[in-house]
C-alpha cells in the first residue's frame, strides 16, 4: 500500500480551501483518508498554513510521499528541514539540541520573512488608498476651479451683454446732446 501526503479540496466554487491529509494512493481525491496533518488557503495573501509539523516528519519518515503540491507546503513550514536535520543527528554530524536550534532559527527567519511580506502588502494597500484619494482631491479640486470659472464667465457674459445696451444708450444721449448743441 503506497501512502501520500496530498491535498483534498474543501470550499465552494471559485474559493477553495484544503485539509493537508495523508491518504492511501488508491483513495479518490476527496475520500477516506488516514490522518489529517493541518490545513491550506490560498485565497489569503500570503496564504494561510496550519500544519502539524512533527506529524509531517514521522509520515516523512515512515515512507510517505508527497505529490508536488504538498512538497512545496512541507518545504515552506519546514517539515522537509526539519527531515533533514534528523538526517544528521543519525548520521552523527550534530546532536538533537543543536538540531532543534537550528530548526527554530530557521523558523524565526522564514516568520520574520512572512511578516515582512504581510507589512509591505499593508503599507502597498495604505499607499494605494492615499494615492487614490490624493488623485480624487485633485480632480474635485480642479471640479470647483471649472465651476467657479463657468460661473466668472456666465457673470462676464452677462455683464458684456449688459454693457453693450448701456453704451448705446449713452450714444444715443451724446448724440443728442450734440444735435441740440449743433441746433442751438
Amino acid at each position: 500500500m503506497s501512502v501520500k501526503i496530498r491535498l483534498q479540496r474543501h470550499g465552494s466554487k471559485g474559493r477553495p480551501f484544503f485539509h493537508i491529509v495523508v491518504a492511501d494512493s488508491r483513495a479518490r481525491r476527496d475520500g477516506r483518508f488516514i490522518e489529517k496533518l493541518g490545513t491550506y488557503n490560498p485565497i489569503t495573501n500570503p496564504a494561510t498554513i496550519d500544519l502539524n509539523v512533527d506529524s509531517a516528519v514521522k509520515w516523512l519518515n515512515n515512507g510517505a510521499q508527497p505529490t508536488d503540491t504538498a512538497r512545496a507546503i512541507l518545504s515552506y513550514k519546514g517539515a522537509l528541514y526539519k527531515k533533514h536535520l534528523q538526517g544528521g543527528v543519525a548520521k552523527g554530524a550534530f546532536d538533537e539540541a543543536e538540531a532543534e536550534k537550528r530548526f527554530a532559527a530557521w523558523v524565526e527567519a522564514k516568520d520574520a520573512k512572512v511578516q515582512g511580506k504581510v507589512e509591505g502588502l499593508a503599507t502597498a494597500k495604505s499607499d494605494a488608498k492615499k494615492a487614490a484619494f490624493d488623485a480624487e482631491t485633485k480632480v474635485n479640486e480642479a471640479r470647483v476651479a471649472a465651476a467657479a470659472q463657468a460661473e466668472a464667465d456666465a457673470k462676464a457674459a452677462e455683464e458684456a451683454a449688459n454693457a453693450p445696451a448701456e453704451e448705446t444708450t449713452e450714444g444715443e444721449a451724446a448724440a443728442e446732446s450734440t444735435e441740440e448743441n449743433t441746433e442751438a
